[in-house]
């Protein structure tokens, strides 16, 4: 009766674990995303706090940190924001004369409208087009809702790297000493093998965007499309995102080259079929098998299972997961095989190999050869060691 409750227990706490990690999954998204960007910056905090405040004053190093983090995002962002309001509001001063020269069938767009008869179909169907204008409503307000949403979220995130990395040191110290000192400094060392994971993760991905951007400019260059410094940038930017980056950035690429003319857009489509394949299949495994250390095929298969399983989000966490999981396995491997027992061992029994006497004389030997204290049990209870298991070194 204790075993079957006990196993209820276990069950019903299982499904209630389960629940509560459903219940609170955007929390923990933003928690992870928090972490993850607290990781990267962390080496740099520490170097600010080491070399230019002397070891001290952790909180100001944070803060000086992320004040230039926001410094270099508002200069990103200005970059793309200036441009694009300088255009859009040309593109508003001109827009009346190019509505009512469209209605009256001039320019490019009216005699595009008036070969395709787009006007008169308009015409026909005002009542079709008024409701579906008004079912717009609902979608439109879910779009506000999610930008609402992912504002709060940026927000949350930004407050959660902030404090872990102020908090950081604190945490680990604490949590390590919860351990024996061996465990504690095992699990000190396989932290610091993962955060070097996820730092090296970044650093190969900012190299392939930077490629990614610095040939797409210099295409767009040569073809003579306005804009390619601003073009180059926002698909470096969103080539951050493995596989589908650079497809989403080539979407954005080809356009402005077929808006400049037919065989500079060609150009550009051909140049991101052949480049999306280049660092998919080349860049991106050899790159990412130097930086985190991880095989080129595992670098495949895990972007395309986390991908699978949570999608844009699982791609970008993909690769620092998996090499996390090489890191500790790695770790578990090299503790557990070939590990040593307290004390040599013979027959099904487990019993000792040596008398107390003998060693007492085997742990005063200096010479410093390895010496064999009689056959090891391996699992099996057999005279023979079992592979992979060493003997006793002097």
């Amino acid at each position: 009766m204790r075993t079957m409750l006990v196993a209820v227990g276990i069950v019903l706490a299982t499904a209630l674990l389960l629940y509560i990690v459903l219940q609170v999954r955007q929390v923990l998204t933003w928690l992870v995303i928090g972490a993850f960007f607290a990781v990267a910056l962390s080496p740099l905090v520490g170097w600010v706090q080491r070399r230019l405040l002397r070891g001290e004053r952790r909180a100001l190093a944070t803060f000086l940190v992320f004040v230039v983090v926001f410094v270099v995002l508002g200069a990103v962002i200005t970059a793309f924001a200036v441009p694009l309001v300088n255009e859009g509001t040309k593109v508003a001063g001109e827009l009346p004369d190019q509505i009512r020269a469209a209605k009256a069938g001039r320019g490019p767009i009216g005699d595009l409208l008036q070969r395709t008869h787009v006007l008169d179909w308009v015409q026909h169907n005002q009542t079709k087009i008024s409701s579906f204008a008004s079912g717009l409503t609902a979608p439109a307000a879910g779009i506000v809702s999610g930008l609402a949403t992912g504002i709060a979220g940026l927000v949350t995130v930004i407050v959660l790297a902030y404090l872990i990395v102020l908090e950081g040191p604190m945490l680990v110290d604490g949590t390590v000493a919860l351990f024996s000192p061996a465990t504690g400094e095992r699990i000190r060392r396989v932290g610091n093998d993962c955060a070097k994971s996820v730092t090296g993760y970044i650093s190969g991905n900012l190299l392939i965007s930077v490629i990614c951007g610095g040939l797409t400019y210099v295409v767009l260059l040569v073809l003579g499309v306005p804009f390619a410094g601003l073009i180059g940038l926002f698909v470096g930017i969103a080539d951050l995102l493995p596989l589908v980056g650079a497809t989403i950035g080539g979407a954005v690429a080809v356009l402005a080259g077929f808006v400049h003319s037919p065989t500079a857009g060609i150009v550009v489509l051909v140049f991101f079929v052949l480049y999306q394949q280049l660092e998919n299949h080349l860049l991106q495994p050899l790159i990412f098998a130097r930086t985190v250390k991880l095989n080129p095929l595992t670098v495949i298969v895990a972007i395309l299972i986390a991908a699978e399983l949570m999608g844009v989000l699982g791609a970008l966490l993909a690769i620092p997961v998996a090499s996390m999981i090489q890191v500790i396995v790695r770790d578990i491997w090299d503790h557990r095989r070939g590990r040593l027992k307290d004390e040599p061992t013979v027959g099904e029994e487990h019993r000792p190999a040596l008398s107390p006497a003998e060693q007492a004389a085997g742990d005063g030997a200096t010479d410093g050869s390895a010496r064999v204290a009689g056959p090891v049990a391996g699992p099996t209870g057999s005279g023979m060691a079992a592979p992979g298991e060493r003997l006793h070194d002097a």
